[in-house]
């Protein structure tokens, strides 16, 4: 099978936008983050020699329509199994990057890891926001970025009049130091693709969910990927890997990538360490158990 651009419906009547390079053998399937789509991996998506990859565009964001319902993580989920069900795919390695994370972790804990060879987490906290409740220990390995009031705060600048430049704010706090004008614009153009209608709710949702219970639950061979100059702090990805049974961790050091996006910043560097990864996976080098 060669490359293919393709369309998917999903189980509620969504089409879907979705890229294929064809293969044969286990797919890795790339899943994007809030406001962004499957064009942040341009880098990837021929980064891995003749694997097969997939990616899609989620509901709202890029070439994929934007209804006026569906902007939850479990959606997002289902939206998911449809992909892999339209597409005839039994096994399938993930990588999900920030909320793509979330999405995949959603997947695991609605549909279970039959499909799930692996998993490749990409800078995504545990717990996006650091509840009252959550101990100061608690907030610092969960890796909470924002406030409650926070997080409100930022879905009401989103939704008003100013919302691109909110979100150009928020997505430059992404970032330490200088940011390469080309890689800048083209994160924007990106983002400028998602409307508030769906932008704001997905926020809300994603926001708001806290994976620390389901995470210790996986049982699929997984490596956990951070990166110093980040928002997400790094001490938060480490905790994660050790919170998920038997998983690898990598931290890019800061003279590597210094943001949020390594896999745009340096996609030679990021390549290696999935494609390392995955090539032990097919070895059998990792342990994988069913999910429970």
């Amino acid at each position: 099978m060669s490359a293919r651009r393709i369309e998917v419906t999903t189980s509620d009547g969504v089409v879907l936008g979705a890229h294929d390079t064809g293969g044969d053998g286990v797919p890795l399937l790339l899943l994007h983050g809030w406001s962004q789509s499957q064009e942040m991996f341009r880098h990837q998506l021929t980064g891995f020699g003749a694997r097969r990859v997939i990616s899609f565009d989620m509901r709202g964001h890029g070439g994929s329509e934007a209804p006026t319902h569906g902007y939850r993580i479990a959606r997002f989920a289902a939206d998911l199994r449809d992909v892999l069900e339209a597409l005839a795919v039994d096994r399938v390695d993930l990588l999900g990057w920030s909320m793509g994370a979330s999405v995949a972790w959603s997947y695991l804990e609605l549909f279970g890891d039959a499909r799930v060879r692996s998993l490749v987490v990409v800078d995504q906290p545990a717990a996006v926001i650091a509840q009252s409740w959550m101990s100061e220990e608690e907030r610092v390995r969960a890796g909470s970025i924002l406030p409650v009031d926070g997080l409100v705060a930022l879905a009401d600048a989103v939704a008003g009049p100013e919302g691109e430049s909110a979100v150009r704010a928020f997505l430059r706090g992404m970032f330490s130091g200088p940011v390469d004008e080309e890689l800048w614009s083209f994160v924007m153009s990106e983002v400028a693709r998602t409307p508030p209608h769906a932008a704001v709710p997905l926020l809300i949702d994603h926001g708001t969910q806290d994976w620390r219970d389901v995470v210790r639950g996986i049982r699929v061979p997984t490596l956990v990927i951070g990166c110093d100059g980040s928002h997400v702090p790094p001490e938060s990805q480490r905790w994660l890997a050790e919170r998920i049974p038997g998983a690898r961790v990598h931290v890019f050091p800061r003279d590597i990538a210094s943001s949020h996006f390594p896999f745009l910043e340096n996609p030679e560097a990021f390549n290696a360490v999935v494609g390392a990864f995955l090539r032990e996976v097919e070895h059998g080098a990792l342990d994988s158990r069913p999910m429970h």
